[in-house]
């Protein structure tokens, strides 16, 4: 199968492409960096996910996943909601389309983020609801995941700090944050395997959310 993701040059996205690639897909990655993959099934653009492609790709396109995405708050609007409505909507016309993933946070449930970005992450939620209601009558599946902490370089500055990352995983009940492999185990199963589960938004968080200290 054809797989289109974009925010593939690294973290979790790069992790997605690589899993798409282990399974022997296609593997289309945008990103506005440069590609960081070199295999033979493997062709890398750099895009900025707020400009149209027009309808370049849109006919051979399997799969969509949409990862790209960004933490400055002047623009994580236009960036993480707008941009990737823009970014989704070049391939809606495939003729071929199975199944739609978009990347969220946890922090579009609990709001424990930069407000921008939560808002732009929560965004992305509601618009994949909307989304999954209009594609569904063509068998067409639609989700998302919200991954709580993910080990990335986004977070270095908590990772090398041993007081900082102690505390962050004390925060979850399993004691850990979930590697980028994790959440492309859960991108490819969503969007592989998966053929009943639509207009759901997956957490992924360790526990984190749900962690909470009862007072009698």
């Amino acid at each position: 199968m054809n797989i289109i993701i974009s925010g593939s040059a690294s973290g979790i996205g790069k992790a997605i492409c690589e899993k798409f690639l282990d399974n022997k897909h296609n593997v289309i990655g945008f990103d506005t960096e440069e590609g960081t993959i070199n295999h033979k099934n493997y062709a890398h653009h750099i895009h900025d996910i707020r400009t149209p492609l027009g309808n370049k790709y849109d006919m051979d396109t399997d799969i969509l996943i949409n990862c790209a995405g960004c933490f400055d708050e002047n623009i994580a609007i236009s960036v993480n909601l707008e941009g990737t409505i823009t970014f989704t909507e070049n391939f809606l016309n495939s003729k071929n389309l199975k199944s739609i993933l978009f990347i969220a946070s946890a922090s579009a449930r609990n709001g424990c983020e930069f407000p921008y970005y939560t808002a732009s992450k929560a965004g992305i939620v509601g618009y994949m609801k909307n989304l999954a209601g209009g594609v569904a009558k063509r068998g067409i599946t639609c989700n998302s995941i919200s991954p709580g902490g993910v080990i990335t370089s986004s977070n270095d500055h908590i990772l090398k700090s041993e007081k900082l990352y102690k505390a962050v995983l004390d925060e979850t009940l399993l004691g850990k944050r979930a590697s980028v492999e994790e959440i492309a185990d859960w991108a490819y199963f969503l969007t592989v395997m998966n053929r009943s589960m639509t207009g759901e938004d997956l957490l992924v968080d360790n526990g984190e959310m749900l962690k909470s200290n009862f007072i009698w």
